[in-house]
């Protein structure tokens, strides 16, 4: 990224952009940009444009390179890191967070090939792990993540695998636990799970970038000062309307990462490229750096 305009022309020229960005109706997500894009924080005379779309869209969108900023999976990210630089603030990495393979009784994983597994997308964090942990199974179909547990109740599928709130329900509905690839993840690499990040498209330089990074910063900070309250936009859009269970999501989801990935988050990030690279699922050169 280049910086090519004097000071006070990009100064200027930022106050009046407009920029797109797009984030899911997760409560991690609308609790972390409420106050930036309903003007309850400085954004330093930026506005933005909102979408708000299940994972796997947003996925397909940043494949297409259709929006400015926006949330992704890590795992999309490997495919479009020469489009889309990183963000320092707004991702979803941690401990104990990962997905969950779950099952109706207990399954025996050395079957694995042969299951017919419903996944919350192809291009999602949680099937790359999966990918990576047991590459023999392949039988996988495409989702929405909300409904994953009720296909899996119902048996059209054997097992499912699942990600945010239904980490909290699954056992409520009477649903197994086959494997935790978050634990798989972080006893196999040492490393915290990289789930979801915040990218900007390349073509902005890095004032601009580090500018939206700040904003989205001070929108969190605003969020934490009033917690645990939870605004309308935050309850309106939670697929899982039980305050206590958004508040767990929060917790879980929003961490020191979610403020500033740091050097740690940073390793972790890279450790995801570097396995998927000798893996095999990702090819395509790489940039210099992952981040702006």
């Amino acid at each position: 990224m280049h910086n090519s305009c004097p000071a006070y022309l990009c100064d200027t020229f930022y106050f009046f952009m407009k920029l797109t960005i797009g984030f899911s109706p997760c409560p991690n997500d609308t609790f972390i940009f409420d106050a930036m894009i309903h003007g309850k924080v400085d954004t330093r005379g930026l506005t933005f444009d909102y979408v708000l779309e299940d994972v796997a869209t947003l996925n397909k969108w940043a494949e297409e390179g259709k929006l400015d900023i926006t949330k992704l999976s890590y795992s999309t990210f490997l495919h479009t890191v020469n489009q889309y630089a990183l963000l320092h603030t707004g991702s979803a990495l941690g401990k104990g967070v990962g997905p969950l393979l779950i099952a109706n009784s207990k399954l025996d994983l050395a079957n694995a090939a042969d299951f017919k597994i419903a996944i919350p997308g192809f291009n999602t964090t949680a099937n790359l792990l999966l990918s990576l942990a047991h590459p023999e199974a392949k039988n996988k179909t495409e989702v929405i993540f909300s409904e994953i547990e009720a296909r899996v109740l119902d048996g059209t599928y054997d097992a499912g695998l699942i990600i945010h709130e239904s980490r909290f329900t699954y056992a409520q509905k009477g649903l197994t636990k086959l494997m935790d690839l978050g634990d798989w993840w972080e006893n196999t690499m040492n490393a915290a799970i990289p789930l979801g990040g915040i990218v900007m498209k390349r073509s902005f330089d890095a004032e601009l970038c580090a500018k939206v990074d700040a904003v989205i910063k001070d929108s969190l900070e605003y969020a934490w000062a009033h917690y645990p309250v939870l605004g309308p936009f935050v309850t309106e859009h939670a697929q899982e309307m039980d305050e206590s269970v958004m508040r767990q999501h929060i917790e879980l989801y929003v961490n020191n990462y979610s403020t500033d990935l740091g050097e740690e988050g940073r390793k972790a990030v890279v450790t995801l490229f570097d396995q998927a690279k000798k893996s095999g699922l990702v090819k395509d050169k790489l940039p210099a750096s992952l981040f702006y």
